[in-house]
């Protein structure tokens, strides 16, 4: 009987494999170089030579460095915003509980690692690169205002909320946890934050704020106009 002769695939296995991992391996090190040398500094081939291919190979995947941005911002900050819209769907529970999981849950995944860095850099650049700004406000900004926006409409529903002004009170719940990935990835190597401490005073200082029959008591602010 005639053996039955296999056929052999035309890519070795494990060159196989390297080139699936090639796009994951140029987000990482378009991303390493983003925070460490800023967006205007890193250079396609910088990129390419830190994650060890040739230049043209990276443009077989990444039509450039603006590209390369758009989609390590999308890895991390849109799929945890995406992941937070489909898990508020689901949630059956109290605001107050969805609230403390999002922002834990986006400081674990997003604020204490790398791709927090991005953030510092688009606001160090981002008025002399106006595409940046816009790739952020769309893929990160304006999505999380809508998430946290809608959260916090539901619990004004329901009664769970006091009736508050929601644009600002996302502005007042994003405003620390900017000011953590700030100081982690300027100041980190020479100012001790507890991070998780801080979120914590902050979502309780909120949640009980938020609490519905309290009245407000701030004291109206006047602020002259700019010159």
């Amino acid at each position: 009987m005639r053996a039955t002769k296999t056929s052999t695939p035309n890519v070795p296995p494990a060159r196989q494999r390297r080139k699936d991992a090639r796009p994951q391996e140029l987000r990482d090190a378009a991303l390493s170089l983003f925070v460490e040398k800023g967006y205007a500094a890193t250079r396609a081939e910088d990129v390419a030579a830190r994650a060890g291919v040739s230049k043209g190979t990276l443009y077989l995947y990444y039509a450039g460095k603006e590209e390369l941005f758009q989609a390590v911002v999308r890895e991390h900050f849109s799929a945890t915003i995406h992941d937070g819209m489909a898990l508020m769907d689901e949630h059956r529970g109290s605001m107050s509980e969805l609230l403390s999981l999002l922002m834990t849950r986006w400081w674990e995944r997003v604020g204490q690692g790398p791709a927090g860095g991005l953030t510092k850099v688009v606001l160090a650049e981002g008025r002399n690169l106006p595409e940046l700004a816009q790739l952020y406000l769309d893929e990160v900004i304006r999505p999380t205002h809508e998430l946290l926006g809608a959260l916090i409409e539901r619990g004004i529903r329901s009664g769970e909320f006091r009736a508050v002004p929601v644009p600002e009170t996302v502005h007042v719940l994003i405003g620390p946890l900017l000011h953590l990935m700030l100081s982690e990835h300027s100041l980190g190597h020479c100012l001790a934050v507890d991070a998780p401490a801080v979120l914590r005073t902050q979502l309780d200082l909120m949640l009980n704020g938020l609490k519905s029959g309290l009245k407000s008591s701030a004291v109206p602010l006047k602020f002259s106009k700019k010159p």
